[in-house]
């Protein structure tokens, strides 16, 4: 069965958006493709899509600044596509709002993968969920999309928001990386761990006093993570 969702796709280096294009239209999704920021977001004016994929090192506008800017307009999923050795940049991109990456050279089963797992993460007209979590120094509007630790308010990235979400429903229990890596990003990355010490690195800059020594998310070595919502719990 086909997918007609629409895929943006940002890359400047002619190769890949040809493949890209043509491996990705193959599967039924709609596509566009840009080869620079600027120009994404002029097709971004009256087409929107529903994941987008983009490169970072790009002229004129690179992918750190694309991705901040596409996170201003929606909660898409963004996929960034790094060359190893740009591990400072694609963490940069995850900090603005990036999903997922997927790093050069890849394979397009991985991607395709990577791509499929994103759009389930998007309900289909679901109405607007208005649960609200509340435990120990944490307040979850999981509508909303907010988060409040100790009163103030946190700004996450939509998968820093489900990976919290989804430990903040089990406090104290530890949860396996499979299990967080299946609910937050899909079952093909169940072997991914790696995307976990991403995303709660980052995760714990944005609500722990002390990354370096947290107290919230806790790690279970050879586990997963723990969740110890604070002093109320």
């Amino acid at each position: 069965m086909k997918d007609h969702r629409r895929i943006l796709v940002v890359d400047d280096e002619q190769q890949i958006s040809r493949v890209l294009r043509t491996t990705l239209s193959a599967q039924g999704y709609d596509l566009r493709v840009a080869n620079d920021g600027e120009t994404a977001l002029e097709i971004m004016k009256d087409w929107t899509p529903d994941l987008v994929i983009t490169d970072l090192a790009m002229p004129n506008m690179d992918g750190i600044e694309l991705t901040r800017r596409v996170r201003a307009k929606g909660t898409m999923p963004i996929i960034v596509l790094s060359v190893r050795g740009e591990e400072r940049t694609k963490v940069q991109a995850l900090d603005v709002g990036a999903d997922d990456y997927v790093t050069k050279p890849f394979g397009m089963n991985e991607l395709l993968a990577r791509v499929r797992a994103n759009l389930r993460r998007i309900p289909a007209e679901e109405p607007e969920v208005k649960a609200v979590i509340e435990v120990g120094d944490f307040r979850i509007d999981v509508g909303a999309h907010t988060v409040a630790v100790r009163g103030k308010e946190i700004r996450l990235t939509p998968k820093e928001f489900d990976l919290l979400a989804f430990l903040a429903q089990r406090p104290g229990k530890a949860v396996t990386h499979r299990a967080l890596l299946a609910a937050v990003w899909g079952a093909e990355a169940t072997e991914q761990p790696e995307y976990l010490r991403v995303f709660v690195g980052q995760l714990r800059k944005k609500i722990e006093p002390d990354p370096s020594a947290p107290r919230y998310i806790l790690t279970e070595p050879w586990v997963g993570y723990r969740f110890t919502p604070g002093k109320h719990f």
